[in-house]
């Protein structure tokens, strides 16, 4: 697994929000704002449902 280096007061904040936000880990809340985030650079559609089915998995959506 790769490790990345961010600012220590956007870590806290973003730990804040995956809690409040309800997500299982930090991780899985970063690997989502990175998989949506790429995705609308990328401009694609087809993703939307990889994402669909990767959050009804985890819960999030029936």
């Amino acid at each position: 697994m790769a490790k990345v280096k961010i600012d220590s007061k956007l870590f806290d904040r973003a730990k804040k929000a995956a809690e409040a936000a309800g997500y299982s880990s930090f991780e899985e809340f970063i690997t989502f704002i990175i998989e949506k985030e790429l995705m609308q650079l990328e401009g694609s559609s087809e993703g939307n449902d990889d994402v669909d089915e990767q959050l009804r998995g985890l819960g999030y959506i029936e």
